[in-house]
């Protein structure tokens, strides 16, 4: 059996149920066997999620109380109750007897199992204490019970290392102690005669029994005995000590002296320190140890995976921790993450995006992408493009001269990226759809998230030779009412939260040259820098953007339009083997000092950020 829903009534974030016109703002996510894993930003909601699910069931590692702080707190005040529910699906036959009397069932549907766990104030005067009952059904939930659907959590900020030293009830103790086999080892087969023993608690024994044997060990025993305590006598009153590595020899007294640390390098006999990412590593190896052996359900709950680690050991985790969500005793697993390297590892229809109280799982049941989406974004949704599940809106652009100029361009037009959390994905083709419908739903509820796709017109213009306009069509070649319908065909895949702006005449640069004389200066002398080889010196720099505003201005006392300068501007990068990303960066850099407002740059761009950046409405 695994769990496949959880549900939360004013738990944290997430608040009451929907009620008449009122939606609610209630937890109701829907999980499947193996990895889960949920994506989004800081205070979204992702740890809410998994605080509820350890708070309804066991949790080995740690268990948290519910206290007053875990009560929502709205518009209206505090929530006078919270309520949690886990609901298990997929029992087998030995499941189905195990919880026979806990089950739940409506007519025609197998039968479930739904642990409720309610809090609520004692009484009005004591609304810090809290009263908390769990249950399956109508009946209460007994312990043993509870138990045997125990979660195994790992906490955020953990400190593997220290989770893994010898001590009192140690981490590594409780792992031990659960391992198949184990109870065999608690009994005692030293045999002194024989100098042998093969379990834990006989080999303790056998070591005790030597050590006592020790003549430096007996000579210090004796004489704290004969020297000190005898002094203590009083009477018939006796007292000695005894010097034993276990006073009361028990399999649990063995584990909690071990520890688990890295084994020394080959060639060497002490291991180096290694840092907090293999550390963190080497604790989740001790985790998985245990889980899908002896557990009813074995779920694994884990915050941030990628506590301390690189990318590259990120995959390996990520890797590792799909492969033990499947096969032969599978776990299943409910993770957090921030790292897009992580989100880009995990297939997409893993994830479930959590974004300011919401979730919004991307199974292909839930979003409008097709089955081919989904292998394409498997292919190519790297650790750069996964960045867009953890932003409040999304710039989907096609080249690397979108990328370095948008942030820019919406400075000049009074907005910052950074402050409203947008992030720019270089998709690299003219396929934005594919990456767009991830944040449309099949149901009526959009993401809290603005989703802009920028592309080109792609119409060469009239005046534009036919070296420049290398076999496009020509805006003479359609009619107006061919070009609408084209900017519709663009549009096509908009809806929700998705929208796409499309160039008002070509290309990104061509239009920024087309734009506005101050524009087209500024664009001259970018793009005029971007020519060569190698980056011109800030003195070279200085005489290049001189001429190329020079120019700008004779060709305006020439009469030329808006259009022959843009065109004479855009050639080298169309034709004359110019970099369009480092005339990007040039004209970036220009754009910081360059005075440039909204009101000089092209219609389509100044909207597009506006949305972005919450100025317009979806």
């Amino acid at each position: 059996m695994y769990l496949a829903r959880v549900q939360a009534e004013n738990f944290r974030i997430f608040g009451g149920p929907a009620t008449g016109s009122d939606p609610g703002s209630a937890l109701d996510l829907t999980l499947r066997p193996g990895l889960s894993v949920l994506v989004g930003e800081n205070d979204s909601g992702k740890s809410a999620v998994v605080d509820a699910i350890r708070l309804c069931l066991t949790s080995n590692a740690d268990f948290t109380r519910v206290t007053a702080d875990d009560l929502h707190y709205g518009p209206g005040g505090r929530a006078d109750y919270l309520q949690i529910s886990c609901t298990f699906e997929g029992l087998d036959e030995s499941e189905l007897g195990s919880f026979g009397e806990f089950l739940t069932s409506l007519p025609g549907e197998a039968p479930r199992l739904t642990v409720t766990l309610r809090a609520e104030p004692f009484d009005a005067d004591a609304p810090h204490r809290l009263s908390v009952r769990v249950r399956a059904g109508d009946t209460p939930l007994d312990g043993e019970v509870r138990e045997r659907l125990r979660a195994t959590y790992l906490r955020p900020l953990r400190d593997a290392e220290g989770e893994m030293r010898a001590g009192r009830n140690s981490r590594l103790s409780q792992i031990l102690t659960q391992y198949p086999g184990m109870k065999e080892q608690r009994a005692d087969d030293f045999k002194p005669a024989e100098d042998s023993a093969g379990t834990l608690v006989g080999i303790l024994q056998r070591a005790d029994h030597h050590i006592n044997a020790n003549a430096l060990v007996q000579k210090a025993r004796n004489e704290l005995n004969s020297g000190y305590m005898s002094r203590f006598t009083i009477g018939q009153d006796t007292l000695s000590g005894a010097i034993s590595i276990a006073t009361t020899a028990s399999l649990q007294s063995v584990l909690e002296r071990l520890e688990l640390a890295f084994a020394p390098d080959p060639g060497l006999t002490e291991s180096t320190r290694h840092g907090l990412g293999y550390n963190n590593a080497l604790f989740m190896a001790a985790e998985l140890l245990l889980l899908g052996r002896e557990s009813t359900s074995p779920i694994l709950l884990i915050e941030e995976p990628e506590a301390h680690m690189h990318p590259q050991l990120q995959t390996r985790v990520v890797d590792l921790l799909q492969e033990r969500s499947r096969g032969e005793s599978p776990v299943q697993i409910v993770a957090t993450t921030h790292s897009p390297h992580i989100a880009s590892s995990v297939p997409v229809e893993r994830l479930t995006l959590v974004a300011q109280g919401q979730t919004f799982p991307l199974r292909p049941e839930c979003t409008e992408l097709d089955p081919s989406d989904y292998a394409f974004l498997s292919r190519f949704l790297d650790a750069t493009k996964a960045n867009l599940f953890f932003a409040r809106a999304v710039a989907m652009v096609e080249g690397d001269a979108e990328v370095l100029l948008l942030p820019a361009l919406a400075r000049a037009a009074g907005h910052s990226f950074a402050e409203n959390g947008v992030s720019i994905v270089n998709v690299g083709s003219t396929r934005l759809f594919r990456y767009s419908r991830i944040f449309q739903r099949k149901d009526s509820v959009l993401p809290p998230v603005r989703v802009a796709c920028v592309t080109d017109m792609d119409l060469a213009p009239d005046r534009a030779d036919d070296k420049m306009a290398k076999g496009l069509k020509r805006w003479s070649d359609l009619t107006e009412a061919q070009r609408s319908e084209l900017i519709v065909e663009k549009q096509e895949h908009d809806g929700g939260v998705v929208r796409t702006f499309v160039s008002n005449w070509w290309t990104l640069e061509y239009d920024l040259a087309r734009a506005s004389w101050p524009m087209a200066t500024l664009m001259h002398q970018a793009i005029s820098a971007a020519k060569g080889t190698t980056w011109p010196t800030a003195e070279d720099l200085v005489g290049i953007e001189e001429t190329a505003a020079t120019e700008v201005r004779k060709w305006r006392e020439d009469e030329l339009t808006l259009e022959q300068c843009a065109l004479r501007i855009y050639r080298p990068l169309r034709v004359g083997g110019t970099s369009k990303p480092i005339a990007a960066q040039h004209a970036a850099r220009l754009l910081e000092t360059s005075g440039i407002t909204s009101n000089d740059l092209p219609a389509y761009l100044v909207e597009a950020v506006g949305y972005l950046c919450g100025s317009t409405q979806p």
